[in-house]
């Protein structure tokens, strides 16, 4: 379910990029028109990020995640109304709002569901969703295009999926202490790995509490420093190909390889770390590990950016995205590895509003360098990245040598 509405968050976000040529033309767009259009959806984004990181922590995952994807499915629909550039900066803005509880809400749902060992894999396979709602967007955006002749439909139609999963989700989805179908043996099993239940009352943990543990700057500053790189590829990709000289009509299975890329490292992310996690090893060294062997090798990108193969541009760029999701899947897991459940989502959410800040900045640089001089600057930024972003988060999130007085520190 958690790797469904992921899916569904994509294709709903990516209908934009896909059609972003189409609608530059008809509305005489230029870059940085279109980055302001981002923003609008960033700067929510990245608020609602922590603030429905807290709303997850309070009501808790069934029914935070059922408000939020029903108002993000009928936002994205009712972006088939949208007349000029002020219109889309709105829909935007709301889609950004409500979607922006997808991740802490699945990071929530699998601090209460996976022990440790199996952490990794549940995170690579809802956070996998990202690659694939992305990969399959331009496919069905563009087929509805042509069907219908008008971008409109698209909007309409792929906003119906939320509300297909929002149906399956209040039916299938309970918290282990209330499923009714998990044996008792399955709940202990549960339990032993995850630590005490989780309640949903007023929030207890301010985030000046969180603010005060290293790790929880550690996981900020990672994901604020990493992410910025896939939201290159995610919502610039297009347009990149197109300055090369590319149409997307023709190069739709180049646009689609950095996604397959990004689903295959979610993946390995989560399978190098169980690997080592069951053969002994302390579940933050192997989540680090993982993180300092894929983090500096998105280098590699840099000088394919200086080849006219079109083949070679591509793999590249389908092998940074590889590394990218490998470490994003850790970074993702490391709030449940570190954290007690009742603190997770805010965790989650602080680092999304991080990683938001930081993209609202390369966003809008992104659209003005692009217009004055190439996106070839840009790339070579997001490759540098996370470099630093590898360096802050094996040196910050690391297990505390004394035992946490608040109880929030998981021994990891």
């Amino acid at each position: 379910m958690l790797f469904g509405s992921t899916v569904i968050n994509y294709i709903d976000r990516q209908t934009l990029s896909a059609l972003a040529p189409f609608l530059k033309e008809q509305y005489h767009w230029t870059n940085t028109d279109f980055a302001s259009i981002l923003i609008a959806f960033r700067i929510a984004y990245t608020v609602g990020q922590s603030v429905n990181g807290r709303l997850l922590d309070r009501v808790g995952t069934r029914r935070g995640l059922s408000l939020t994807v029903g108002l993000y499915s009928a936002v994205a629909g009712l972006t088939a109304l949208a007349q000029g550039i002020a219109s889309f900066r709105v829909f935007r803005f709301l889609l950004g709002a409500a979607e922006a509880a997808n991740w802490p809400g699945a990071t929530k749902a699998v601090s209460e569901w996976f022990p440790a060992r199996e952490r990794g894999w549940a995170v690579a396979l809802f956070d996998s969703g990202s690659a694939i709602g992305g990969a399959v967007a331009p496919f069905i955006v563009l087929y509805l295009y042509s069907a219908f002749g008008s971008w409109r439909p698209a909007f309409a139609i792929t906003a119906a999926l939320g509300f297909l999963w929002l149906a399956a989700w209040r039916r299938l989805y309970h918290a282990p202490e209330e499923h009714p179908r998990l044996s008792p043996e399955e709940l202990e099993y549960i339990r032993r790995g995850r630590g005490p239940a989780p309640t949903f009352q007023a929030p207890r943990i301010a985030w000046l509490r969180l603010l005060r543990y290293r790790q929880t700057w550690g996981i900020m500053i990672g994901k604020g420093l990493l992410d910025p790189y896939w939201f290159l590829v995610a919502e610039w990709f297009a347009l990149y190909l197109l300055s090369k000289g590319f149409r997307l009509e023709q190069s739709v299975l180049g646009f689609w390889a950095p996604f397959l890329g990004a689903d295959l490292g979610n993946f390995a992310g989560g399978a190098l770390s169980s690997f080592w996690i069951g053969r002994g090893m302390p579940v933050g060294r192997a989540r680090r590990r993982v993180v300092v062997l894929f983090g500096p090798s998105i280098l590699l990108l840099i000088p394919a950016l200086f080849s006219s193969s079109y083949l070679l541009l591509i793999l590249a760029f389908a092998y940074a995205t590889f590394a990218y999701a490998a470490c994003a899947t850790i970074l993702l897991s490391a709030p449940a590895d570190v954290f007690d459940t009742r603190a997770v989502a805010s965790v989650s959410g602080l680092s999304g509003t991080t990683a938001g800040c930081v993209t609202l900045i390369s966003t809008y640089l992104t659209g003005v360098i692009a217009d004055r001089i190439s996106f070839q600057p840009v790339i070579i930024a997001a490759s540098l990245a996370p470099c630093v972003a590898t360096l802050a988060f094996v040196t910050l999130v690391r297990a505390p040598k004394r035992p946490d007085p608040q109880g929030l520190l998981l021994e990891f």
